[in-house]
């Protein structure tokens, strides 16, 4: 891979990060505590907690943590981040305990999300992070949409038509993108298209160079069946779905190869020859990641008009107020969005 930020001197962005508060009985509470307490260590780039005082006042107690926390507004996050964890009300109180969600769980996540969107599209924040959501209790209080993703670009849209979200995930070692998402293997390989490989790879090959600085981005891009298909003799998708979409896009002069097999693309070597792997669907792209950069890799959400990173881990319920919760994959998200912000303003 190519080391993104081609100048090693950007500086975090200006603005705060708008930091949602993700399922109130999770952990993203418990890593949000952790990550504000090494903001001096770390250098950590400014941000504010869209919630409410209360909760991040409880969770921290029940973590032992003796940290102030000041109910600011956006505009004042900045200057109280250093001697304070900067809370921006919501409206919506949870009263979820670590690992139960309640009632008041889905609105206020919700709410959170909304409310991060609207500071970076108006201007008082440089980019939403997003912690972890439970999608089953959303799920039960009405949720229409498949994940995060998907919501996002529902609050992205404009006259009422909205991008295409493409969900990359971003390692020091590897990124990686799946074409299809949050559907299943059969639904996944009903969706697959020439047309849809096409508009992910533009995506991808644009904001790598727009907000990660890679000049000419290299990327690698997968075949669908073992072997890539083996000249067609174990699956035709190859040839007849993904070449055409490798064809249109070096005539759009984007340097991506393939169709790679799948099980090769991984190791240490090949990684170095490409920026991003894009992968058929999602366990093809995310098993490799995880496996190399399970504590750091970062979630971003690629053709939005704002930047989203978010921790790439779960709400881990089992856990949550424990003191058991890693803050490294979200402290990673918080310092790629902010280089990411300075970057592409």
């Amino acid at each position: 891979m190519a080391k993104p930020f081609a100048e090693s001197s950007v500086e975090p962005s200006a603005k705060p990060l708008a930091l949602t508060l993700g399922e109130p009985a999770g952990i993203g509470p418990d890593i949000t505590i952790a990550a504000w307490l090494r903001r001096r260590e770390l250098n950590l780039p400014a941000f504010y907690l869209l919630g409410d005082k209360r909760t991040i006042a409880r969770r921290a107690k029940a973590l032992g943590a003796g940290i102030s926390i000041a109910e600011v507004s956006a505009h004042e996050a900045a200057a109280a981040f250093a001697d304070a964890l900067p809370v921006v009300a919501t409206g919506e109180t949870a009263t979820a305990e670590p690992g139960k969600p309640d009632a008041s769980s889905a609105p206020a996540a919700l709410a959170s999300i909304r409310q991060a969107v609207a500071d970076v599209r108006d201007g008082r924040a440089g980019a939403v992070v997003t912690n972890p959501i439970a999608k089953s209790v959303l799920y039960r209080a009405g949720f229409r949409h498949p994940g995060h993703t998907e919501f996002l670009a529902e609050l992205a849209a404009q006259d009422g038509r909205a991008p295409q979200p493409v969900m990359m995930l971003w390692s020091p070692r590897l990124a990686v993108v799946p074409v299809t998402i949050h559907v299943s293997l059969r639904e996944a390989l009903s969706q697959l298209t020439t047309d849809l490989i096409v508009s992910t790879v533009r995506i991808v090959a644009t904001e790598l160079k727009s907000r990660f600085g890679i000049a000419r981005p290299r990327i690698a891009i997968s075949g669908l069946n073992p072997h890539a298909g083996e000249d067609g003799s174990l699956g035709h998708e190859e040839l007849t779905i993904i070449a055409p979409a490798l064809k249109a896009l070096r005539n759009d002069g984007i340097e991506a190869r393939g169709p790679l097999p799948a099980d090769t693309m991984f190791h240490e070597a090949a990684r170095n020859t490409y920026d991003c792997a894009v992968c058929m669907y999602h366990d093809q792209a995310l098993i490799p990641i995880k496996t190399v950069a399970f504590d750091d890799a970062v979630n971003v959400t690629l053709g939005l008009p704002f930047i989203r990173t978010s921790p790439d881990h779960g709400t881990a319920f089992d856990i949550a107020g424990s003191g058991k919760a890693s803050p490294a994959s979200l402290i990673a998200a918080l310092q790629l969005a902010s280089r990411m912000a300075a970057t592409t303003s």
